[in-house]
C-alpha cells in the first residue's frame, strides 16, 4: 500500500533530520561553506528530451513565449513608470486595470508579475536547445526592461516582493543561461529600486494583515520566498549584498525555526509559496552551511507529504490543512480547487531536486514522478491569449477547466517547469550517473577518459519497461544507479546485455550497476507495477484511490456506482491501452490516468 510506504519514508526522514548537527545561526556565518552533496545536476545542454509528452509540453511553451509581442510584455513596466507604452494590453492579471477589486475582480491584479518568469523560461529553453533566436529575445527583453526600472512602478503596487522575486530569477537566468552581459547590472538597479518597498524581514500573511493596507491584496505579498534567488544572485557574482538580503528574508521566526524542531506550522499557510520557501531553506544550507535550515526543509516537505493526495498534489484552496482533522477528506466535496497545478508542480520539482541532491534519497524521485504523471502532464496547454490551466480538481464530481483570468501565476511557472524536465531526469554522482525519471531522453557526459551518452527508450508508465543504450568513446568503469520506486513489486527485474544484474533491486532505493561499460551496452529495466490502494489519510482509511505503479486512475463518469475494495483491486486493463475497467454490481466503470481525461466528469477517490 502506498500509504504505508509513504509513512515509513516520512518517519525515516524526520528521524534523520532530528539527528543532524546542533542548530547553527545562519546569520552568524561570514564565510560560505563548501557543501559536498551526494548528487549534482547536469547542465541543461547535457540532457535532451525525446518524443513524448514532456517534450511536447516543453516545445509548446517554448514556442508560445518565443512568439509573444515584446512591447506587450514590457507595457506594464512602461505604463507604471510613466514612459511611452506601445503594444496591446495582455489583459488578465498582467495589465494594469481600474477594474481590480480583490477578491471580487482580479483583473489587473499584479501588472507585469510573470515577466521575470517568462524571461527565466526562455533563458532555460535556450540553455537546453541552443536556439539563437531565443537567446536574442531574452537579451532584447532585458535591454527593454532596463530603462523602465523606476520607483514609480512599485508606488501603490500590492505585491512588490512577489514580482521583484520573479524579476530577480529572470535576470540571473538571463545572465547564467543566456549569457546576457547586462543582466547583473540591470538586476542591481532593479534591486535598488524595490528595496524601499520591502518589509524589514520576511512577513507571513497574518503579519502582513496586521499592517495598514489599502485592500486585502496588500496582505498577500510573499517576502519569505526571496532568499532562494538572492542566494543564487550572490553565487553568480551579483554582489555580497545579495547574501545579506537572503539572510534578512529567511522566514525563521514563524516558519523555519519551528520546522527545524519538527513542529508542523503549515496548517493555514498559503500552500505553494510555503513549499517554494523550503527551497530558500535549502539554499541557506548549500550557501551558508546551515544545518537548521536543512532540517527545516526536510521536515517541512515531510509535513507536505503527510497531507498530499494520491496524485502527489496538495493544498486545497491553496492552503494547508490541519492534521488530525477532516479537512482534506472534506475537500473532496467542498471545493474544485484541489491543487494549484503548474505552480505547485514547479515548487515540488524544485524542492525534491534539492533534497535528492543533498540526501541522495531516491524516494524524493518517487514523489517527483507522482506529481509528474498525475498532475502537470495532465494540464491543459497554455493558450496564446493567456488562458491557463490552474487547478486540478479532485472533487467527487470533478472536471478539467481552465482559469477564467488571463496570464495568472501558473502561466509563469509552467514554462520554467517544462524547461527543467531534463535536469530533473538524471543526476551526477562521484561514481557515475543516477537515472531518476524513466522518460524518452538522452544524456551525455565525460566519465574519466570516456565520452558517454545514455539514451532511454520507454513508454513508462503505460508499462514498466525501459531500455537504456550506452555509447562510449572507450570502455570505462562507473556506476549507473537506477531508481527503484518504493511501490515496485517483487517481480522487478533488470538485465545488462540480456544477463541478470548482480545489483540488489530493493524498492525505495537505487540499484547500483557498477561495471566496466562498453560501447553498445544495453540496460533493460522491468518495473513490477502492482495495483494498490491509497487512503486519503489515516483518519479516513476507507476513502481510497486506485493506483497502478505511480499512476493514479480516475473513474470516468462514475455516477452513483458503489465500488468495493475487492472490485477495485480486481480492475482489468483494457487491451494494451492505459485504460482500466472495474466491474461493479451496477456495471463496468472505466478508469484512466489524469493526462487522458478531456471533458468527462471524473472521480479520484472512492468510499469503500
Amino acid at each position: 500500500m502506498q500509504k504505508t510506504t509513504r509513512r515509513v519514508f516520512l518517519k525515516s526522514s524526520a528521524a534523520l533530520a532530528a539527528g543532524s548537527a546542533v542548530l547553527r545561526d545562519v546569520h552568524a556565518l561570514e564565510t560560505p561553506k563548501t557543501t559536498i552533496t551526494p548528487l549534482s545536476q547536469f547542465d541543461y545542454r547535457d540532457v535532451q528530451l525525446l518524443d513524448g509528452p514532456m517534450l511536447e509540453q516543453f516545445r509548446n511553451n517554448h514556442s508560445l513565449f518565443l512568439s509573444l509581442n515584446e512591447d506587450s510584455l514590457l507595457k506594464p513596466f512602461r505604463q507604471l513608470s510613466g514612459l511611452p507604452a506601445p503594444g496591446e494590453d495582455m489583459g488578465g492579471w498582467y495589465s494594469p486595470s481600474t477594474l481590480f477589486d480583490p477578491p471580487k475582480n482580479m483583473t489587473g491584479y499584479v501588472p507585469g508579475h510573470t515577466f521575470g518568469q517568462y524571461v527565466s523560461g526562455l533563458s532555460r529553453a535556450y540553455a537546453a536547445t541552443g536556439d539563437k533566436p531565443t537567446q536574442i529575445k531574452v537579451q532584447r527583453l532585458v535591454a527593454g526592461y532596463a530603462p523602465t526600472i523606476s520607483e514609480k512602478f512599485y508606488s501603490d503596487y500590492c505585491l512588490p516582493a512577489y514580482t521583484s522575486d520573479k524579476i530577480t530569477c529572470g535576470l540571473i537566468d538571463a545572465h547564467q543561461f543566456a549569457s546576457d552581459p547586462r543582466a547583473l547590472a540591470v538586476l542591481n538597479h532593479a534591486t535598488d529600486v524595490v528595496l524601499p518597498y520591502l518589509p524589514p524581514k520576511a512577513l507571513d500573511r497574518d503579519e502582513m494583515a496586521a499592517r495598514p493596507h489599502k485592500n486585502i491584496s496588500f496582505t498577500w505579498d510573499e517576502s519569505y520566498t526571496l532568499p532562494e534567488n538572492f542566494y543564487l544572485a550572490y553565487q553568480l557574482g551579483a554582489g555580497a549584498r545579495y547574501r545579506q538580503l537572503a539572510r534578512r528574508f529567511l522566514q525563521d521566526d514563524t516558519y523555519f525555526n519551528a520546522l527545524a524542531e519538527n513542529r508542523n506550522v503549515l496548517p493555514g499557510q498559503h500552500a505553494y509559496s510555503h513549499v517554494n520557501a523550503l527551497s530558500s531553506a535549502m539554499q541557506a544550507y548549500l550557501t551558508d552551511g546551515s544545518e537548521k535550515h536543512l532540517r527545516a526543509a526536510r521536515n517541512g516537505f515531510s509535513f507536505v507529504q503527510q497531507q498530499s493526495y494520491a496524485t502527489g498534489g496538495w493544498g486545497p484552496n491553496e492552503g494547508f490543512t490541519h492534521p488530525e482533522s477532516d479537512e482534506l477528506a472534506n475537500s473532496l466535496n467542498s471545493t474544485h480547487n484541489s491543487f494549484e497545478t503548474p505552480c505547485g508542480a514547479y515548487g515540488h520539482f524544485k524542492i525534491t531536486r534539492y533534497l535528492m541532491r543533498v540526501t541522495g534519497d531516491s524516494r524524493y524521485g518517487d514523489s517527483m514522478e507522482t506529481v509528474l504523471y498525475n498532475t502537470i502532464l495532465g494540464a491543459r496547454p497554455l493558450r496564446s491569449d493567456g488562458i491557463s490551466f490552474y487547478y486540478a480538481d479532485y472533487n467527487q464530481n470533478a472536471r478539467k477547466v481552465d482559469y477564467e483570468q488571463k496570464w495568472p501565476c501558473c502561466s509563469g511557472t509552467f514554462p520554467q517547469l517544462t524547461a527543467d524536465y531534463g535536469i530533473s531526469t538524471y543526476f551526477r554522482s562521484a561514481r557515475g550517473i543516477n537515472v531518476n525519471l524513466y522518460v524518452p531522453s538522452s544524456v551525455t557526459w565525460q566519465q574519466g577518459g570516456a565520452h558517454v551518452s545514455l539514451t532511454q527508450q520507454t513508454q513508462y508508465p503505460a508499462n514498466g519497461e525501459t531500455s537504456m543504450h550506452l555509447a562510449l568513446s572507450r570502455p570505462e568503469r562507473f556506476t549507473v544507479a537506477l531508481r527503484i520506486p518504493a511501490w515496485a513489486g517483487k517481480q522487478t527485474k533488470a538485465t545488462v546485455n540480456g544477463n541478470p544484474v548482480d545489483a540488489a533491486l530493493i524498492a525505495g532505493t537505487w540499484a547500483n550497476l557498477d561495471r566496466t561499460w562498453k560501447d553498445g551496452d544495453r540496460i533493460e529495466l522491468s518495473l513490477d507495477m502492482p495495483l494498490r490502494l491509497s487512503p486519503i489519510d489515516e483518519r479516513h482509511p476507507r476513502i481510497v484511490a486506485l493506483l497502478n505503479g505511480p499512476v493514479a486512475l480516475f473513474a470516468i463518469e462514475p455516477g452513483s456506482h458503489t465500488i468495493t475494495l475487492q472490485q477495485l483491486l480486481a480492475a482489468q486493463r483494457v487491451g494494451n491501452s492505459t485504460a482500466w475497467e472495474v466491474a461493479t454490481d451496477a456495471g463496468k466503470v472505466r478508469m484512466i490516468p489524469y493526462p487522458a481525461i478531456q471533458n468527462e466528469t471524473y472521480r479520484l477517490y472512492h468510499q469503500i
